[in-house]
């Protein structure tokens, strides 16, 4: 495996997830900053460090496959170098910064024959894991809506590339945070017939938004009402499913980010596993049980990209379902500017 970025996706994100998949090792890194490099260096001795990608892609036949964590702007420059130099790729959300960058990588790999994946690692969140036993369950009955939200509280703009407004920059919450909650909701309730999207800037200085708020009608008859903020001072509820039988409500959010951050390795036994206090709730009002939490498992990704490569099976992540994920970006972003709600079908 080779690592483009060894910022907090590459540091954080992707090496200890590579570092612990039995049969996977991280045999090269890219990075030119000094003290990643040192810490990439410390912690992972046995790797190449190289400074730039044209270094690590001079010697394809050294490795089986590239992942791409990097600033959004160069997902598909460097997706497509490492695709036409033999090797499979693994590209970070958002996969691109249009459907038709994305459509041009996927077009790529097909000619190459070459494996690709995008890493939507939050559908093993723990709380997406557990709603997803509950509705295989028929716990639920009929789902209603759907309410899922991921908040943060960072009210100051920081002089870094998420926080540019260049189409190309693929910055702001929609692309970052609002990327995984499309795709979780693509997975749990299907395609997207209709879309409604408030995006604001809400920070004195900021260009791009930072509070968003999706409301998604599935063909299915399911509302997705997805939510994220950068200026939440309290976090509202996770999720909030309403069905006809009950509902599920979790207030607390999956932690293996936090653990990830803090230098943890997903090899132990208990990872990703929650104390009861922190379950969710199923139930009616005056009727509530906790319902005991799936573990998150962020490390099945790495295991399932490796069962693809020695079997040629597909890909954990199909990138197809990621275009589905940026349509709807797309749609939001036209829905936003005109104030009304957009139907999918128009938009493709």
């Amino acid at each position: 495996m080779g690592l483009i970025g060894f910022g907090l996706g590459g540091e954080s994100f992707h090496a200890p997830l590579i570092a612990v998949t039995p049969g996977m090792e991280l045999a090269t890194i890219v990075t030119s900053n000094p003290e990643r490099r040192r810490r990439a260096a410390s912690t992972y001795p046995r790797a190449k460090l190289c400074e730039s990608s044209e270094q690590l892609l001079e010697r394809p036949a050294d490795l089986d496959l590239v992942v791409v964590t990097t600033p959004n702007r160069t997902h598909v420059p460097l997706a497509l170098a490492a695709l036409q130099a033999g090797l499979g790729v693994v590209v970070d959300k958002p996969f691109a910064a249009s459907v038709a960058e994305a459509r041009q990588v996927i077009a790529t790999a097909r000619e190459s024959g070459q494996f690709l994946s995008v890493y939507h690692n939050r559908r093993w969140d723990s709380e997406f894991l557990t709603l997803k036993r509950l509705l295989n369950e028929g716990a639920i009955g009929e789902v209603l809506r759907f309410e899922s939200r991921l908040d943060r509280w960072r009210p100051l703009v920081k002089d870094v590339w998420r926080e540019r407004a260049a189409p190309e920059e693929a910055g702001g919450l929609l692309y970052d945070l609002g990327a995984h909650l499309i795709d979780q909701a693509l997975q749990l309730f299907g395609p997207v017939g209709q879309v409604y999207a408030e995006l604001d800037q809400r920070r004195p200085g900021g260009v791009i938004d930072d509070d968003m708020f999706l409301a998604l009608t599935h063909e299915s008859g399911v509302r997705s009402h997805l939510s994220a903020s950068i200026v939440a001072a309290q976090p509202g509820a996770r999720m909030r499913v309403l069905g006809t039988s009950a509902a599920y409500v979790k207030q607390h959010p999956d932690q293996q980010e936090a653990h990830l951050r803090a230098g943890m390795l997903p090899n132990r036994p208990d990872w990703g596993a929650e104390p009861e206090n922190c379950w969710g709730l199923l139930g009616v009002d005056g009727d509530v049980q906790p319902v005991r939490s799936e573990p998150g498992a962020y490390q099945q990704f790495y295991a399932e990209v490796a069962t693809a490569l020695r079997e040629d099976s597909a890909p954990p992540v199909d990138p197809e379902d990621a275009v589905q994920g940026l349509e709807i970006i797309a749609a939001a972003h036209r829905s936003a500017t005109e104030h009304r709600t957009i139907s999918m079908g128009v938009n493709r």
